[in-house]
């Protein structure tokens, strides 16, 4: 009897600690031309075990609400324990009656330097500077904890953001790039404080109503979960005009253009002239795809 208790407390435990993150990361040497060097290689298993196996919220997740991720680190120079690198991230949340993933996420940080020991130890620190390796690893993660949570409820991915803050504010004693506001004008530091400034404040609301009232409705409703799409991005435009070009509204529109261009390219036929007009002023850099909306 005392078995099957201790057992089933394992189960719960288990189950009440379950990861936030499902993220298939990769380390990609080949231009180092050294790629089958160890250290990659160890490199790659050791940030997948850190990504995948720290807690970072204080929520309890299902195996199955764990968020679809993937990071891509590309070495482009190494020199003993110091490297230079870029970081794509990419991550998904689920759509409501279907086993289609909408995409959250789409980042490009090309400012990734490092220090790496081969099994050097990684720990993350809430509140306190370990590593630039594990800050910018961090500060994305609460981004991509930030982007899903605002999906689901209005804003929130408040407490996540937040979170990518404090990770910016430690980190900037490092002197690493990306942390800080001379470091250029698509940057980390850019990002969390476009997400957070009132100057940008449609953006968490397109990104609610954009996948609750329409991705999730897709399955039941699609001509009216179109229409709440198209309505969504409509509050772009506001956005756009207090701040043309923004760098928030390039990563929206790298996250969302190849998604945009699928739902209104085929199904039920809605109005696109408005959303065609809107989607050519607001991100121009994707007019091919806009072209391809005929229905």
């Amino acid at each position: 009897m005392h078995k099957y208790i201790y057992i089933l407390l394992i189960l719960v435990v288990t189950s009440s600690w379950s990861q936030e993150l499902n993220c298939n990361i990769v380390v990609n040497a080949q231009q180092t031309g050294n790629e089958n060097v160890q250290v990659f290689k160890t490199l790659e298993r050791q940030l997948r075990e850190f990504v995948n196996n720290t807690q970072w919220t204080n929520k309890s997740y299902k195996n199955q609400e764990r968020i679809d991720c993937s990071m891509v680190v590309t070495i482009t120079n190494y020199d003993t324990d110091r490297f230079q690198a870029s970081l794509q991230i990419q991550a998904s949340r689920p759509v409501f009656g279907s086993t289609y993933g909408s995409p959250t996420y789409n980042f490009n940080d090309k400012d990734f330097g490092f220090q790496y020991l081969e099994f050097q130890n990684f720990v993350y620190n809430p509140t306190q500077f370990e590593s630039n390796l594990v800050s910018v690893l961090s500060f994305h993660i609460y981004m991509i904890l930030g982007l899903d949570a605002d999906t689901f409820s209005p804003n929130g991915g408040e407490e996540y953001f937040q979170q990518a803050q404090t990770i910016l504010n430690y980190s900037q004693q490092n002197n690493a790039k990306g942390w800080k506001l001379e470091d250029g004008r698509q940057t980390r530091f850019i990002l969390i404080d476009n997400i957070l400034s009132p100057t940008f404040k449609e953006f968490r609301t397109v990104l609610y109503n954009y996948h609750r009232e329409g991705m999730d409705q897709m399955n039941s409703n699609p001509k009216e979960a179109k229409g709440e799409i198209a309505k969504s991005i409509g509050m772009l435009q506001s956005m756009n005009s207090r701040r043309p070009n923004s760098f928030l509204m390039r990563v929206f529109f790298d996250t969302k253009s190849d998604e945009i261009e699928q739902i209104f390219s085929g199904g039920p036929t809605v109005n696109v002239s408005d959303l065609i007009s809107t989607l050519t002023k607001i991100a121009p850099m994707h007019a091919s795809k806009w072209r391809n909306i005929n229905f």
